[in-house]
């Protein structure tokens, strides 16, 4: 046993650690085997290091930008890149490309954002107030895809962004060090290179339309960098504008005296735009439901005028154009939006809680939380979608049909007895993308509890088959702005008085895949009621009469109403300052 054992511990049995190749060696050994492998792998990053580089600085930050032709221009950020490195030491010069790779890097992550932000809301992101609306995007893909997808796509787009910063680095460290190889001949390629562009921007020489003297990156990093100013500069400028108010100090006895004893209700309907109108594709569905309704609502008694109001807001961010309608301030992003709801700014809606003459109630089937906003618009109480009693399931993102909301209000709220008119704010929600499933009307005296949708809901579109289709989600977003007409006009047939006046409009256009490219940001607005001498008071405003306004009708922007609609009802402007 003994002479076993020393034969498995002897220097000719094993190996001493000494003696093991290290990864190094192996390597290096393998490198000397196969030097054509080597050669063409050094090549092939090389080359993918340059091409990654070369797209991130002449990456645009709209998907419409994205033609070939814009990438075979001339980056003078690269020359400026290439001729630095060459100028540095070894360690400033790793440092240098480092930073830069970084910095690429983030540029690369914010025209990616302003694709999305563009295709979607039809502005650019915002680097200080947008990343909160990331949040809520999340919350959209929960609810209209799944939570697995949401929790793939927020792990998707962590390793996204790590991956982009991370081989964007290693690209710039790569062609730092690929430069200084032969230094004599990457000095003459970069002044070849400067020269070329210097010539090339002298003449204003292009490729289709496209210059090819480019420095595409340092104007973006100059815009974003300007974004940000006017951005920090709005605030301050904002504040000052939010504190005058026309109104501000007016009584409530001089506020809104001709709606005295009326029913008021103010509705939002989601994505309701000027597309949904006018688009050839979108518009025969529902300007048929429009005619319909109108004919529908004269026969009850009911009359209306209608116009078009410029919304702050474009494809999301309701609360904006919410917001806008009712505090008669421009207010197109969230620092706006935070700055108003924390002010006395009178909103329209607290105009009428101001009176004492009114009680007054939200319907927000879309909040899903705590909703401080309650306090600026001025509601005694609001109904959120835990409040309206409805048990049937959910409609992608909306958490129920317009319909079973109306109906939920009525027995609630609009249906009881009172001392007081009633002042409501409601926001109908089955309109709101991906447009799948989408409710289908139902007998009204068969809601009940909401069940009765469970096999609409079932048998209804899936969000995923429709978000990614243009001309399907155009047909659908119509279908779902029919759905909602028809929701609110129904209930206004079966349940309005002699005393109710509404006025609905659209928070903003649906997002640019369906309202398009360069869609205006308009949405219709209507004013229903009985009473004639309501519809008679803005008779200056040379409104369409119906539910349909016509192409030319009166454009405002959204924040004028407000002050409109109290000087028509006879308000007396009393200025704060």
């Amino acid at each position: 046993m003994s002479e076993t054992l020393a034969q498995s511990t002897s220097p000719e049995a094993v190996a001493t650690d000494a003696e093991k190749p290290t990864l190094r060696t192996r390597l290096g050994r393998w490198r000397e085997a196969h030097p054509t492998a080597v050669r063409n792998a050094r090549w092939t990053l090389n080359t993918l290091a340059a091409l990654l580089v070369l797209g991130a600085l002449l990456m645009p930050n709209k998907i419409a930008y994205l033609h070939p032709r814009g990438f075979v221009r001339i980056p003078a950020e690269a020359i400026l890149g290439a001729a630095v490195a060459l100028a540095l030491p070894r360690r400033p010069r790793l440092v240098v490309a480092v930073v830069s790779g970084v910095g690429l890097g983030v540029m690369t992550i914010l025209n990616l954002l302003d694709m999305g932000f563009n295709d979607y809301l039809g502005r650019p992101f915002n680097l200080v107030l947008d990343w909160q609306l990331l949040d809520d995007a999340q919350s959209y893909v929960a609810d209209s895809m799944g939570r697995g997808v949401a929790i793939g796509a927020m792990v998707g787009v962590v390793v996204l962004v790590l991956l982009v910063l991370s081989v964007m680095t290693l690209a710039m460290v790569r062609l730092s060090g690929l430069l200084v190889l032969n230094r004599q001949r990457a000095i003459r390629g970069t002044l070849l290179a400067a020269t070329v562009w210097v010539t090339c921007s002298a003449l204003g020489l292009q490729i289709l339309g496209t210059p090819l003297a480019s420095e595409h990156t340092a104007a973006l990093a100059a815009t974003q960098a300007k974004r940000v100013m006017y951005t920090v500069r709005d605030e301050a400028e904002f504040q000052k504008i939010a504190k005058v108010d026309a109104f501000g100090n007016t009584p409530g006895s001089q506020l809104v005296p001709d709606l005295r004893g009326k029913d008021m209700i103010f509705t939002f309907i989601e994505s309701y735009g000027r597309s949904a109108i006018e688009d050839p594709l979108i518009a025969p569905g529902v300007d048929k439901t429009l005619d319909t309704s109108t004919a529908a609502l004269a026969k009850a008694g009911f009359h209306a005028k209608s116009g078009w109001l410029t919304s702050a807001t474009y494809g999301g961010s309701s609360w904006l154009g919410h917001s806008t309608t009712l505090s008669g301030l421009w207010i197109d992003n969230q620092q706006r939006y935070r700055t108003v709801m924390a002010s006395d700014h009178l909103s329209l809606t607290k105009a009428f809680k101001k009176t004492g003459d009114w009680d007054t109630v939200g319907v927000m089937p879309g909040v899903q939380k705590g909703w401080p906003e309650q306090k600026y618009y001025g509601l005694d109480k609001v109904y959120n979608a835990f409040q309206l009693g409805y048990q049937g399931p959910k409609f992608s993102w909306s958490t129920m049909p317009d319909q079973y909301a109306l109906e939920a209000y009525q027995k609630q709220v609009h249906g009881k007895k009172r001392d007081k008119p009633l002042m409501s704010e409601i926001i109908l929600t089955s309109s709101h993308q991906p447009w799948a499933p989408i409710p289908k009307m139902v007998n009204w005296d068969d809601l009940g509890d909401g069940s009765i949708f469970k096999a609409i809901q079932k048998a209804g579109n899936k969000p995923s088959d429709i978000i990614a289709n243009g001309t399907r989600s155009k047909q659908e977003y119509g279908k779902s702005i029919s759905y909602s007409v028809t929701s609110l006009t129904q209930w206004l047939e079966r349940y309005g008085t002699d005393d109710t006046v509404l006025v609905f409009l659209g928070d903003h256009q649906p997002i640019a895949r369906v309202s398009g490219e360069h869609a205006s940001r308009d949405v219709p607005i209507s004013i229903v009621a009985k009473d004639p001498k309501v519809l008679a008071k803005i008779t200056s405003w040379n409104w369409t009469d119906g539910l349909k306004p016509a192409h030319n009708a009166p454009v405002w922007k959204m924040s004028a109403f407000r002050d409109r609609f109290l000087t028509a009802y006879g308000s007396t402007k009393h200025p704060s300052s």
